[in-house]
């Protein structure tokens, strides 16, 4: 009988996941202070029973000031968390056998304090909705962006303590992985990446004190997690001539793994660049996640437009990675891992209301096989 690697059980620390597909964190800037609404009720679960093994809740404010938008889910007030309780109450109800819950948590430092996407004007927010942000250093994400302030020693204390005391909710609600976002422009990036961060001090100059918070804050919130999985969402390469590379990303992820992190999930880019060195980023992340892979012996997830079945199943069975994370096929198609079963040759449990359409139910169910 052949093994479709895909569809494998993966361990992730102590956790067991059903099959190596994780539907990727993806913001939806539709809570109120922090809040999840009736919106979160129906995305997450719609993507319970979408056939990933894990389900990553968005990208999750672990301060108000840590927010991207006024519309950003936030852990960190009780009325976040009951909400967020709620919601995944619903969500486990109807879930596949297996699948687990995750949740992202990330300050936005100086991308915080803006617009949803889809608002006009975009950028920074202006007038009595605008809040002050933070970064390592006073430079702002782009050129007509509100300029950060620099963090003091106190306010990098308070930071570690918001994701100490968000970590602590997570467990609260049952939830099974933490990430912690050091990608992607926001502010652990910012930390990291010497595009972003000018200090001179404990906490930048040369490569090892720009990963010390980065650093720090992985301690705090491995400690605070007790038996579940922490992983970490690291940033492949900036694709700029003085930005982070390969390299520093391989060493990020054998420290990471040397104080008790899971995981890396390998992505790129965020940090705004002139002339980026690759045209298409996306395309290059299932050759960064191996090489994470390869340098630090940490598992690895890849992410980054990964659309089709046999692409995600190839990734896996090639070594590139150890799990996918897949974000847009999901919201086209919520019922991508089914048809990714199907594909692949695996039957998947349907819930019990929807099997009459399994393929080989119904005779109108066409697939093509990828």
């Amino acid at each position: 009988m052949s093994v479709t690697p895909l569809f494998t059980p993966l361990h992730l620390g102590p956790v067991l996941l059903p099959n190596r597909i994780a539907v990727a964190p993806m913001c939806q800037y539709m809570a109120n202070d922090g809040c999840a609404s009736a919106w979160h009720t129906q995305h997450l679960m719609s993507l319970a029973m979408s056939g990933a093994g894990l389900v990553m809740i968005e990208a999750t404010a672990v301060s108000r000031r840590g927010r991207i938008t006024h519309g950003c889910l936030g852990l960190y007030s009780d009325a976040a968390e009951d909400a967020l309780a709620a919601v995944l109450d619903q969500a486990r109800r109807v879930a596949l056998p297996g699948t687990e819950f995750g949740i992202q948590l990330s300050h936005a430092g100086r991308k915080g304090s803006a617009h949803r996407p889809w608002e006009t004007p975009g950028g920074s927010l202006s007038g009595s909705d605008a809040w002050q942000t933070l970064a390592p250093s006073e430079i702002a994400h782009r050129e007509g962006w509100a300029a950060p302030q620099a963090a003091r020693g106190d306010d990098l204390d308070q930071i570690a303590d918001d994701f100490r005391n968000a970590a602590a909710r997570a467990i609260r609600l049952g939830i099974k992985v933490i990430e912690i976002h050091v990608a992607h422009g926001y502010l652990l990036h910012q930390f990291h990446s010497p595009l972003s961060n000018r200090r001179q001090d404990a906490w930048g100059g040369d490569a090892q004190r720009r990963m010390a918070f980065p650093l720090h804050i992985a301690r705090t919130v491995r400690d605070a997690a007790g038996n579940i999985a922490v992983g970490a969402r690291i940033t492949g390469s900036d694709w700029a001539q003085d930005g982070l590379t390969i390299a520093d990303a391989a060493t990020l992820a054998t420290q990471l793994k040397a104080i008790g992190i899971d995981y890396a999930c390998v992505t790129s880019s965020g940090i705004p660049v002139s002339n980026p060195t690759v045209a298409n980023a996306e395309d290059e992340h299932p050759s960064l996640a191996e090489a994470v892979r390869r340098e630090s012996g940490i598992t690895t997830r890849a992410v980054g437009m990964i659309t089709g079945s046999q692409q995600a199943n190839d990734i896996i069975a090639s070594g590139q990675a150890d799990q996918v994370a897949i974000g847009r096929a999901f919201l086209d198609d919520p019922r991508w891992g089914w048809h990714a079963a199907f594909d692949l040759g695996i039957t998947l449990p349907y819930p019990s209301p929807y099997a009459w359409a399994a393929p080989g139910e119904w005779s109108g169910v066409q697939r093509r096989r990828a």
